[in-house]
């Protein structure tokens, strides 16, 4: 991480100690970040050099003129003003399909005061180039911040997020093409997808016609991730990448992938799985004591019947492949 995206990083993080004074958990500021960020740089993506189509809807059930939710129409209001705007733009925002239905999903403003959140709005966020070429979301937001609230937080699900170098060097000898279809089952943030169809358009996208760039972008990636709010920041990761499209998003959120057998075969899987741990489960005796025990996982298309995660996602990711495919 270059210097300048890691003084964002500390400066943005250093008010999270301010919010968590009013209650805000470390993982619930992240969260609040993320809405925001998200409705920063889709608005900055409209902008030169960019010029990408507006994918924030107005809503137009309100009585009279449409009312618009996007960054612009949050930066002009103070006070009340702004915190009632920004829950009116979260639940709406919730309510919409596709990859904006899942970034948005049971959204809520947990930053109860006003005065707070709109010093969050222009200090931390508004004055921050966050689309130079140099400060991607993932390095600046991603790595730093969540990094940091792992550190600070509890619990989890064995979330590990691959560092980018990684990510780049596993991409560069997969060397996906236009063509192919990749999956990353445990998708985390969503690293491996970006970096993947960055490499397609990077090193393929001279060669392909306007048909086919849609495809990539509609088909060429899909992320699986069991923890909801992790999803949420692959599916925003995605989303201002330029992956997806309005009807679907490329994210299945709060679902296992052990849990059953893939109904869809890709030709590439990139992914780092949790590997390292057993799968089990919490059980209470009639003493009212706890235990675990291990949670055996049986799928009629795995040779073992195993608790070991590690083999799991290894029977896993070879009945994702078609046949001739990589991973």
């Amino acid at each position: 991480m270059s210097q300048t995206a890691s003084q964002i990083g500390t400066r943005v993080w250093s008010y999270a100690g301010v919010l968590k004074d009013d209650g805000l958990s470390y993982m619930a500021y992240v969260e609040q970040l993320t809405f925001l960020l998200f409705l920063k740089m889709s608005h900055k993506l409209t902008q030169p050099p960019y010029n990408n189509p507006n994918r924030i809807p107005q809503d137009k059930a309100v009585k009279g003129k449409p009312v618009d939710y996007d960054w612009p129409s949050l930066v002009k209001k103070d006070g009340p003003d702004l915190y009632q705007h920004y829950r009116d733009a979260l639940d709406f925002l919730s309510r919409q399909d596709g990859l904006l239905g899942t970034v948005f999903k049971e959204a809520e403003c947990k930053i109860k005061d006003p005065a707070k959140l709109k010093r969050l709005v222009t200090d931390l966020i508004d004055r921050e180039k966050w689309l130079s070429l140099d400060l991607d979301v993932k390095g600046v937001i991603y790595e730093e911040l969540l990094s940091r609230s792992a550190a600070e937080s509890t619990g989890g699900a064995g979330q590990y997020f691959t560092p980018r170098p990684i990510i780049q060097a596993i991409v560069d000898v997969m060397q996906p093409r236009p063509g192919d279809s990749i999956i990353d089952p445990a998708a985390g943030t969503g690293g491996f997808l970006t970096v993947a169809y960055q490499a397609v358009l990077d090193n393929h996208g001279s060669e392909m016609d306007k048909d086919e760039r849609k495809q990539a972008r509609e088909s060429l990636v899909l992320g699986q991730e069991l923890v909801p709010e992790t999803a949420r920041l692959c599916a925003m990761n995605l989303y201002l990448h330029g992956i997806g499209s309005e009807q679907s998003s490329p994210v299945i959120s709060g679902k296992s992938s052990l849990d059953t057998k893939p109904t869809q075969q890709f030709s590439m899987v990139l992914t780092n799985p949790p590997f390292g741990k057993k799968s089990s489960f919490k059980t209470v005796n009639d003493e009212g004591e706890t235990d675990s025990e291990d949670e055996v996982i049986v799928r009629d298309d795995f040779w073992a019947s195993t608790a070991n995660k590690q083999l799991n996602f290894v029977q896993h990711i070879f009945n994702l492949l078609k046949v001739g495919g990589r991973a």
